[in-house]
């Protein structure tokens, strides 16, 4: 009876001290910007192997319906932090100058926007200039889309006029010929039009970061309530996260296994081929390489600050101080995390 009675207070002591190291653990909701897609084995890695809770973290990561939800659900508090277009941060922040809760952008991803405009060979468009008069296509909320006067202003582009649909309808339209030409993520558009029966040597791609178009685009965010009450925490997550993210791109078709078990009907080889496109144009890209993984140039911040606020028409001018604190950022070396570049 001794024996038994011991034997159940040890294991109550441990229980106890189990429950109390996890209750130190600081919960932290995090808010993808979009499905269970490639791209989201950056975060699913660490989540899954366990790096958050090894930094006292508790972490939950949820798929999302797009940056400027993203933006509003950390605004509003049901996230901690997220995943958003550095440009729909800043259209918050300028759209609501007065909000109290305003998240800031506290690493950067993807250095590049994934945005470009994409057209058929056949079409004839084969530089930013043959996109005069032509007809677009895309979602009304659509990054590239949205970021567009910016596109145009860079490459002296005419009048060109807009079709809506919804996001499942913009490749269909574009493989039937109903629109010229859409704005879209290449990872995305490029990956769905194939998948519509549409060779991709048939495509003709205009990224905007090879058009003189230098916007960021998707940061991690958190809200100024987490970022002033527990700046360590913030930072843990970044360590976390970029610890992940490097095995994640050093093995990117195993990461996507960590995708796999977030939603099993996947389809694994496409979403493999996403996350090297993305992992090429937009995280390693040449300019990350330039500036660093995670940080960014002041003067290219002030710059897409400017060219947001004309591009959305914002109610305020963008503050880039106010959008961006880069002081929670891990070491340097923790950063250095980007795959090496390939020969030429």
């Amino acid at each position: 009876m001794k024996k038994r009675a011991f034997l159940q207070a040890t294991l109550l002591a441990a229980a106890l001290v189990a429950g109390t190291a996890q209750a130190q653990n600081t919960p932290i909701r995090f808010q993808l910007d979009w499905r269970f897609e490639g791209p989201a084995a950056l975060f699913l890695l660490p989540a899954a192997k366990g790096y958050f809770k090894d930094a006292k973290l508790d972490v939950t990561v949820d798929a999302g319906t797009g940056s400027g939800a993203a933006v509003q659900r950390v605004a509003s508090g049901s996230y901690d932090m997220g995943f958003a277009d550095l440009a729909a941060l800043m259209e918050f922040h300028a759209n609501n100058p007065d909000a109290a809760n305003k998240p800031v952008a506290v690493m950067v991803v993807y250095n590049n926007t994934p945005a470009a405009v994409m057209a058929l060979k056949k079409s004839g468009i084969k530089a930013p200039g043959d996109l005069n008069g032509k007809k677009l296509g895309a979602p009304v909320f659509d990054a590239g889309r949205r970021a567009f006067p910016i596109f145009q202003k860079a490459n002296a582009i005419g009048g060109a006029t807009w079709v809506s649909m919804d996001p499942p309808l913009r490749e269909t339209m574009l493989a039937r010929g109903d629109v010229d030409a859409i704005t879209g993520f290449t990872f995305t558009s490029l990956l769905n039009l194939e998948a519509r029966g549409v060779k991709l040597d048939d495509v003709v791609t205009l990224p905007y970061a090879s058009h003189g178009v230098k916007l960021y685009g998707n940061v991690i965010i958190a809200s100024p309530k987490l970022v002033k009450e527990n700046p360590a925490a913030v930072k843990a997550f970044l360590t976390a996260f970029s610890k992940g993210a490097k095995e994640a791109m050093a093995n990117p078709d195993a990461a996507i296994e960590f995708v796999k078990q977030r939603d099993g009907i996947i389809n694994v080889d496409l979403e493999r081929r996403r996350f090297r496109m993305a992992i090429n144009d937009v995280i390693a890209s040449a300019d990350a390489r330039a500036e660093g993984f995670g940080t960014l140039n002041p003067g290219r911040l002030s710059l897409m600050a400017s060219q947001v606020s004309d591009a959305f028409n914002t109610k305020t001018r963008v503050n880039p101080e106010t959008v961006w604190n880069g002081s929670m950022l891990p070491a340097k070396a923790d950063l250095n995390i980007l795959p090496p570049a390939p020969k030429k």
